[in-house]
This record gives C-alpha cells, structure tokens and sequence, in this order.
C-alpha cells in the first residue's frame, strides 16, 4: 500500500464507513496520518495510596474475586469484584455495562480507569483498559480524536494503528531541513507523527507537539515568504512616477501639520509606488492617527501620474464621508462615489465617467469591485478597514487593473502575533503617534443603577456645547437577550430631555438617505445627541462629539470598544467615554477594567487576542489567517518568531535551499 492511497483499501473500512472518514477530511492513508488526537487519557497505573477521593484515575492489580452481577429496578444492574494492589484488596463496581464480566478472570491483571471512592475503598469504573500502546509498566496513553456521527474513536484509532502497523510511516518524507532538526533539537517527521499519535510518555508526547507545532508555523512562514518574494522580483508592478514637488505642495497646504509617524509612512509608500515592483502595504494605526490622510495623499499622486486611484470602505456612512473629505482636499480633482445606494440614472453615469477615465478618484462599497464597473487606467487600490473584505474580494479588485499597487489601511490595532502571521507576505507601515492637539480620552465604567448620575452629568454638559454618542448592541428588542436597543433607548432619552436637546437615531436598517441625512445633521450640530447601534464604529468623523456611552459595553469586543472610544477626541476638546455596564463573568469584568486603564491600541488587540483568540477577533476566513492543526497563534508565539526568522533567512540564501523552495505552492499547499 501506499500514503495516497484511499482510506478504503484499510480492512474494515468500506465505501459507507469512508464516507464518515471524508467528513473529517481523511480521504488518504496519509491524511490518516496527519490527523493528531486533541487530548490523550493517561492510562499510567497509580498506587491506590496516592489518590485522592474523587480523582479519576487507572487501577491495576490482580483480580481475586469473581465478576458478580445483580440486577435491579427495570435493565439496571451492577457488576461488581475485588482486586489486589500490593497489599491493598479494592472493591470495584460497574453500572449497566454487564458485558465486562467476560473480562473478569481471578488470578489475571486487570487495570481499570474510574473514580475513587476513599470512604468506600472503592473504584467506580469507567471502563477497563485494553491499552493500544504499552509502556514498560504495561499500561500507556490512548488518543482521543474529534469524531463525526457515525465514526465510533475505536474505528479510528484502529485505522490509523493499521496503517502505522504496515510500515506506512516509513513512506513520510522530512519536509524539514537537517539544519533546522539540529539547531533546534527537533524530532523527525517520523518519530513525531508516532509519537503524535501513540507516545510512549507524556515527555514523548511533549516534543513531538513542540515538532508539529514547529513545522506547520514554519511551512506557512516559508510561503508568506514566497509570496512576498515573488512581488518583489520581475517588472510586475507599475512604476507610477509622478511630480514630488506637486505632492509636497499639497502637503503644505493641509490646514495642520503632519506627525513623524504620518510622514514616514507616507514616504514608504511614495518609494513603493514609484518602484517598479508591485506594492503590497499594510498601513497600521491607533484609533485616530490620521491614516485616512496619508492614503489621501497616496492617492493623489498615482492621480499626477495620470492613473486612478479607488478607495474601498466598508460602510456607505464612511464613503459618503470619504467623498465630502476628499472633494474638500482635492477640488481640482474630479471624484466619485460608488454605492448600492445610488439610483440608477446616477449609478449609469458615474461607471462611464469611471470608464472613460473622466473620475480620478472613486470611492465605494463592495459595488467597486462588481462584474459592470470597468476602470480606465487603475494604478492604486486602497482598502479602509482591511479585515472587512474577504481575501477573495481583495484579489479581485486587483484585477480590476493592470495589477494596481495596493495598500490595506486599518485602525484596528493588530496584534504583532496576527500582523507577522495573516500579513507576512506584506510590508507594514505604522503610524505610532496621534495628531498634535489631541487630549487623551477619559474612560469610565459605571454600574445600570448609576446611570441617572451620568444623565444629569450629560444635561451639564450639552448645555456648555457638547455632543453625545449613545450607543446600544441592538437595534429591536430581543426576548432572548436584555440588552438596551437602540429605539427603546431613543425613546428613554426623548423622555429624560424633552425639549431640551434634540436627539438623533441611526442604525442599519435605515436606508442609506436616511443614515446620510441623520449623520449631516449630527455633523452640522442640529443634534445634539445621537443614540446609535455600532454602524458609527469605523471612521465617522465629527470633531465636536466628546463623550460617547456605550450601553451594555461587556457585550462588545476590546477592539470594538477602543474603535467606538475613537469617535470622540477628534478634537481639541476634552472628551470621556462612558461604560455602562453590569458584567455578570469574570471576562467582562476585566475588559471593563483594562479599558479605563490603556488608551493603547495595540496593547488592547494583544489582551483581546488572549482573551478571545485569533479566529474570533477576525474571523479566520476573512483575514486569511489560516485554522492551524496543532499550532496556537496566542500559545506558540514564541515559536511563530523563530519560524518567520528561520524561514526569511532561507529566502537570503536561496541558492542553498532550491530544492526546498521548488516544493512551495505560494497558492496552496506544501507539495
């Protein structure tokens, strides 16, 4: 037999039984082999004087009465019989299971794994062992695999314990360079898959983990790198050359001053789009930094160099917004706005004017990238708020053009563990600093019962020129949570101010008019509060908004609550956020905390990563972070570090390593 071979050539396993095994990805003899148990039960043997009454664990001795069964009640019944441990006689008993008396022989060893009883000097059985693999003292680790209806765990341990049986394991190739077993003292392939599987201790167990770990980190790393190569060698990009001195007039003529961290982004990203490689940048910043400016700026030049540029947001609110800040920047510029929303007499004529090279910047929704939009001349693609689109998405608007340069902006903090795991293939500007005359934000967290304090407080405050946020996680009342939503909230605050403040609301459901016209008036301050649900979160602007309060904040994410907290402090003034909440687990207790206490983006990713994990904070299909088998992004970043840097020095010294990088499929898998 070989590893490509079907799981149906295993005896026992026919076409019904292989569909079950399909169900968990396992179509070869290999994928078999690659599947690992998530957990193992120790089945080690203890001394009976060592437990501790309630713990779980494996008895053995020598059987010295026989299995007696009593029946009771309707099929109830209970198997009981004694063994010998040294000098200790142990009473053993199953419920309901009378089948196990067969396995009951006087004089034999048996060992049985269940609870202890101390006052009864009993064992309650789980089950009595038939171990797969054996450690010297006869008893060893049996792998427990995540199983789908219809496959039983013995199935699947008995298959792949065939397949290790036959001399399989011996057709596993090392995909690891011989360097990197030495340097780092790791298990080959072989042993660790064995080990994987049936190890032979928990130290066993341990450093074949500490292998796949490695390997599966270092394989990804090693593609990134390829991926990052292979933009980076050969004319594949355009060299968009355009008039430096027109760029630093415009410069000039910003109503403020760029910060260190805006500047030298923006120089990084001047230098890729006059390079003749294909730019591929992430733009990184807190909450605020002024992101939005630099990629303006971006923009305008491929616009000198006579291309177009497109930006693409994930809200119609912050396109429309995009547009207003654009127009005012760039009059001379003629710019376009591309949503859903738009009638179909103005939707014909902007994809002409877009066709035809007459808009220089368009700005939209995912409708940018839809089958009937046809760009004149694409030279710079820009996308707010990256993790929003799909990788799918991205790549096609990449081919909306001649392979425009790309640069994925995102005021989501990202962890350095995700940035140098889902963007490695990417050079990453940060902007580390905030505009100057930015105040800090206060945060503070308050309990529903001292609700009417911050009221009164807010009355104060509107009356000295303030503008409120309200924020609510729903927008209709839900029997099922209860959460303040967003109408009932509206209403609660008509009630509380009357006439005293005119009060706004915004969410998703409205149509887009709608949201435009209720979001232009909160800018133009003919509102003074408006209660919303999070379709404000990303990048709505409104300088003179200083306080923001979020109801039932132990709802949200960190990063979430740290994307509302931006809202405000776009100005000069003062400005505070206000949790409400009454969190009831301990999670929502410390997000709570760790928010009063850190302004810091990036220091709020990282404690949301550990606190949430990788997947959730993204959603693994959209970031294209990839669902590692072994591998922990937030456990493991330590040896995530040494695989990026093992697997970059190896792209140095390429000559050495062909063969290595032949195998990498920069659009798949490891061959």
């Amino acid at each position: 037999m070989k590893l490509t071979d079907s799981v149906q050539f295993l005896k026992g396993v026919g076409p019904k039984a292989a569909e079950n095994f399909h169900k968990l990805g396992l179509f070869t003899l290999e994928d078999l082999l690659l599947y690992f148990p998530f957990r193992y039960e120790d089945f080690a043997s203890r001394s009976v004087f060592d437990l501790l009454d309630g713990e779980k664990a494996t008895i053995s001795g020598e059987v010295v009465t026989p299995a007696n069964v009593q029946y009771y009640g309707f099929k109830r019944n209970r198997l009981t019989f004694k063994i010998k441990q040294e000098e200790a006689v142990i009473g053993v008993s199953f419920f309901n299971q009378p089948y196990l008396a067969d396995k009951v022989v006087v004089g034999q060893e048996i060992a049985i794994y269940g609870k202890w009883e101390q006052k009864k000097q009993q064992l309650s059985g789980i089950k009595i062992i038939v171990s797969t693999d054996k450690t010297e003292d006869g008893l060893g680790f049996e792998p427990v695999y995540h199983l789908v209806a219809g496959l039983k765990q013995a199935t699947l341990v008995k298959a792949i314990q065939q397949v290790l049986d036959d001399g399989l394991l011996d057709q596993l190739e090392e995909n690891l360079p011989v360097y990197l077993l030495k340097k780092y003292r790791l298990m080959s392939r072989r042993e660790a898959v064995q080990a994987m599987h049936f190890p032979k201790d928990m130290e066993a167990h341990k450093q074949a983990l500490r292998r796949v770990k490695f390997e599966e980190l270092f394989l990804f790393q090693l593609k990134l790198q390829a991926l990052k190569n292979k933009e980076k060698t050969g004319q594949t990009g355009l060299q968009i050359v355009f008039n430096d001195k027109e760029v630093a007039d415009k410069i000039a003529q910003l109503p403020y001053e760029l910060t260190g961290g805006q500047s030298s982004a923006l120089t990084e990203i001047l230098n890729d789009m006059s390079s003749p490689y294909h730019m591929n940048r992430l733009l990184q910043g807190d909450v605020g930094s002024g992101k939005t400016v630099v990629a303006s700026l971006a923009m305008y030049a491929a616009c000198l160099a006579n291309y177009q540029a497109a930006i693409m947001v994930p809200t119609e609110i912050l396109a429309r917004q995009h547009v207003a800040n654009l127009r005012q920047l760039f009059p001379e510029l003629k710019i376009a706005l591309l949503v859903s929303g738009l009638k179909a007499a103005e939707k014909r004529q902007t994809l002409e004017e877009i066709a035809t090279g007459r808009s220089h910047m368009i700005v939209g929704t995912h409708a940018l990238i839809q089958n009937d939009v046809n760009y004149y001349r694409l030279g710079l693609v820009v996308t707010d708020e990256q993790h929003r689109f799909g990788v799918n998405q991205r790549k096609v608007f990449r081919e909306k053009g001649q392979n425009p340069d790309v640069l994925m902006m995102t005021a989501t903090p990202i962890p350095r563990t995700l940035a140098i795991t889902a963007f490695g293939d990417m050079d990453v500007s940060i902007i580390n600093e905030l505009p100057k005359g930015r105040q800090p934000i206060t945060t503070r967290w308050i309990k529903h019962e001292q609700f009417d304090e911050v009221l009164k407080w807010i009355k104060d405050e509107l009356q000295n020129g303030a503008q409120v946020y309200f924020i609510s996680p729903l927008i209709e009342e839900s029997e099922a949570l209860d959460l303040k939503n967003a109408v009932a909230l509206y209403d609660e605050l008509t009630d509380y101010f009357g006439l005293f403040a005119k009060i706004g609301l915004l969410h998703g459901k409205m149509k887009a008019d709608e949201k435009d016209q209720v979001m232009q008036d909160f800018k133009a301050r003919k509102l003074d509060i408006l209660v919303s649900t999070t379709v404000i979160e990303v990048g709505v602007d409104v300088p003179n908004a200083t306080i923001m309060v979020i109801m039932d904040a132990d709802r949200f994410g960190l990063s979430q609550l740290h994307q509302l907290r931006g809202r405000v402090g776009r100005g000069s003034k003062k400005s505070y956020t206000i949790l409400v909440a009454n969190p009831k687990s301990e999670t929502g207790k410390q997000r709570m905390k760790i928010m009063t206490e850190t302004q810091n983006g990036f220091t709020l990713a990282e404690e949301d990563l550990k606190m949430r994990g990788s997947g959730e904070i993204f959603g693994i299909r959209q970031s294209g972070i990839p669902e590692f088998l072994v591998a922990d992004l937030v456990d493991d970043y330590n040896i995530l570090e040494v695989a990026r840097s093992e697997a970059a020095g190896i792209f140095k010294h390429s000559e050495d390593f062909k063969d290595l990088l032949a195998r990498i499929d920069v659009n798949g898998g490891f061959d």
